[in-house]
């Protein structure tokens, strides 16, 4: 098989499998807001509380985040459909399009979202194309009457009702 078509089968498989979908904001050098959204998150320890997401080599503020030694990874809302394509968005100013403030520890946090981890990076790995950054959650903040958004087939939005219910 060609590599071709097993990058094309493997972004198949990949599109297939619902995952939680997130937005990971830090700031550069100078402390300018930087984010983008990314559904390559999973936990990784409950002691000490650890979590990790990866970054393509050829993202604009890739150093940004592996240098900056610090980020927080905004688990959306059902609803944030709109920021989530934001922040996909290139050449664009992102933190104009949406309500945020900075936290005691310095990182953008973004309005309504599910859930946010702020985090210090523990360690970031080069894997391929992309560098896997793993934090240490050091403060959660968390909206329990919200839903989180699932991301499956390509398409993104709030976790169908019919899951809740067994139907």
């Amino acid at each position: 098989m060609e590599k071709a078509e097993q990058q094309n089968l493997f972004k198949e498989v990949m599109g297939n499998y619902p995952t939680g979908v997130t937005v990971v904001t830090g700031v550069t050098k100078d402390g300018t807001p930087v984010g983008l959204t990314v559904n390559s998150f999973a936990s990784v320890s409950l002691d000490p509380l650890m979590v990790l997401w990866s970054i393509d080599h050829g993202v604009s503020t890739i150093k940004s985040f592996t240098e900056g030694g610090k980020f927080a990874v905004h688990v959306l809302s059902g609803n944030q459909q709109e920021l989530c394509k934001t922040f996909a968005t290139k050449g664009i100013d992102r933190f104009s399009q949406c309500k945020w403030e900075m936290s005691k520890s310095g990182l953008p946090i973004i309005e309504g979202a599910f859930g946010v981890l702020e985090c210090e990076t523990f360690q970031a790995v080069e894997a391929g194309d992309h560098t896997v950054l793993i934090g240490k959650v050091t403060d959660i903040h968390i909206h329990k009457e919200k839903e989180p958004m699932l991301y499956h087939r390509r398409f993104f939005g709030p976790i169908p009702a019919a899951f809740y219910s067994g139907k």
